[in-house]
C-alpha cells in the first residue's frame, strides 16, 4: 500500500511581506505565483484495495493518498483508511481476494472499521484541497485505470477535485516493454541485412560482373 510504507514530505508555504499599501512586492507576487505553478504539476497519488473487481456489487476497503511534485518527490502523505463493509459483502468476495485480505489481516480490520465511505471520500477530498488546485492534478497509480472507476461511483467529489487524465505506471511499463520488444525487432532486422541480404545482393552484383565479361570474351 501506499500509505505506510512511503515517507512524507510536506510542502512549506511561500511567505511575504506586505507592502505599505497591504499589497505583495513583485518578489512576493512572482514567488507566489510559482508556488501556484508547481502546485499545478503536483501528482495525486491513490492506491485501492476492493472487495474485487466487479463495479456493480464490489466496494473499496482500502484507500491511501499521496502528493508529489512532477520530479516525483513525496511532498505530502494523506490518510490511510480502512473502511466499513456489511460481512455479508465480505463473505461473497473471490476465494483469492478472500485469502489475500484475510492473510493480510484486512478483512478482520474492516468488520471492526467505523469508517463509512462517505467520511473516507471527505478526508481525502479535504487533503487534495490543501495540496493541490482543483480540476489541474492527474490521478496516479499503478494499474490505476481500475480504481478509477470505483473512485469515479464511490467517490465523485473526490474525483472532480482531480484532473480527467491519469498516469497509470503500469502502462508506461507496457510501453517499455514493447520499445523493448520494438529495438530487438530493429536489431534482428540489422542482422539479417548486413549478414543475408548483403551476401545475396553481392553474390547477384558478382554475377552481372561475370555474365557481363563473359559476354566480352565472347564477342
Amino acid at each position: 500500500m501506499l500509505g505506510g510504507s512511503l515517507g512524507s514530505r510536506l510542502l512549506r508555504g511561500v511567505g511575504g511581506t506586505r507592502g505599505p499599501f497591504g499589497a505583495w512586492g513583485v518578489r512576493e507576487a512572482g514567488a507566489a505565483m510559482a508556488v501556484g505553478e508547481s502546485m499545478a504539476q503536483r501528482m495525486v497519488w491513490v492506491d485501492l484495495e476492493m472487495t474485487g473487481l466487479d463495479i456493480e456489487k464490489d466496494q473499496i476497503i482500502e484507500m491511501a493518498c499521496l502528493i508529489t511534485d512532477s520530479d516525483l518527490n513525496i511532498l505530502a502523505e494523506g490518510p490511510n483508511l480502512i473502511i466499513k463493509q456489511p460481512d455479508e459483502l465480505l463473505d461473497s468476495m473471490s476465494d483469492w481476494c478472500k485469502e489475500h485480505h484475510g492473510k493480510s489481516g484486512l478483512t478482520k480490520a474492516v468488520k471492526e472499521s467505523t469508517v463509512t465511505l462517505q467520511q473516507a471520500e471527505y478526508e481525502f477530498l479535504s487533503f487534495v484541497r490543501q495540496q493541490t488546485p482543483p480540476g489541474l492534478c492527474p490521478l496516479a497509480g499503478n494499474s490505476v485505470h481500475a480504481d478509477k472507476k470505483f473512485l469515479d461511483k464511490y467517490m465523485p467529489q473526490f474525483m472532480k477535485h482531480l484532473h480527467y487524465r491519469i498516469i497509470d505506471v503500469s502502462t508506461v511499463k507496457e510501453l517499455c516493454r514493447a520499445l523493448d520488444d520494438i529495438s530487438e525487432s530493429i536489431r534482428e532486422l540489422q542482422f539479417y541485412r548486413n549478414n543475408i541480404f548483403k551476401k545475396k545482393t553481392d553474390e547477384k552484383k558478382r554475377k552481372i560482373i561475370e555474365n557481363g565479361e563473359n559476354e566480352k570474351t565472347v564477342s
